[in-house]
């Protein structure tokens, strides 16, 4: 396996849906959609799913601002 592809995959095992977000944050899957939609959660669709990476939700603080986008 190249490096490429361990770090492929190393990124897509840290994405977890919305639901498994509110169970962590102990808020709505509402709660979740409006973290992303104003980008202070990432978010990646996969298979028309819309994902967001876990090491984030588990580190999100509320008075913090969200990730900087990456274009």
């Amino acid at each position: 396996m190249s490096q490429k592809e361990r770090k492929d995959e190393d990124a897509t095992s840290d994405l977890i849906s919305q639901a498994e977000a509110a169970r962590i944050r102990g808020v709505s899957r509402a709660a979740i959609r409006d973290l992303i939609r104003r980008e202070r959660l990432r978010s990646v669709s996969i298979g028309g799913r819309e994902l967001v990476y876990r090491s984030e939700v588990e580190a999100f603080q509320k008075d913090k601002p969200g990730p900087r986008k990456v274009e």
